[in-house]
């Protein structure tokens, strides 16, 4: 198999995958190396092929998923209000990130798609002794949260500021985080 045939077989099992699927199963399946898989992915994603990493795996973004930054303010005691708000109306977390005036971006992918995992997340942060992110900003940050329809995107833009949560940007604030180095 070629590495040009190996790259196409990646998307293909990535996309009859609803769950994410780990470097090691990948490599399993395709008779070569985790590293080789590494180098793989980033092919993809330089060919343009939205693939996310998480720490369950990776994941292809589909084409019909839309997503939205939303910029939260919050106590680490509403976190699972937030997270649960979100999921409850039918998004997913993707990520998780802070804009930081000196360090810039500094994000960690999410995941999470229901209850379940948000309490699977936060006992996570716990049993770690860690906090969360948002510390580091005083309760400010962003989620980027995919959904089937700007319409889902639109409702839950709505309960996160019926629930006090949403925050505005900052005139500092870039529009566009991704145009930025991370």
């Amino acid at each position: 198999m070629t590495g040009k045939e190996r790259r196409a077989k990646i998307v293909s099992i990535l996309e009859k995958s609803v769950q994410p699927v780990s470097g090691t199963a990948l490599a399993k399946q395709l008779g070569v190396s985790r590293q080789v898989v590494v180098t793989d992915m980033a092919l993809l994603r330089a060919g343009d092929i939205s693939i996310l990493s998480t720490n369950k795996g990776y994941l292809l973004l589909k084409e019909n998923e839309t997503t939205r930054v939303f910029k939260v303010h919050h106590t680490q005691d509403q976190a699972r209000q937030e997270m649960n708000l979100i999921v409850d109306c039918g998004g997913k977390l993707e990520d998780v990130f802070v804009y930081h005036r000196v360090y810039g971006v500094l994000r960690a992918n999410l995941d999470i798609a229901s209850r379940l995992d948000v309490e699977a997340y936060l006992k996570e942060i716990e049993l770690g002794n860690s906090s969360l992110l948002l510390n580091v900003t005083s309760g400010y940050h962003y989620h980027t949260v995919s959904a089937k329809d700007q319409k889902t995107l639109d409702y839950i833009q709505t309960k996160l500021s019926q629930a006090g949560l949403l925050a505005q940007l900052q005139d500092y604030e870039p529009v566009d985080f991704w145009d930025e180095k991370e």
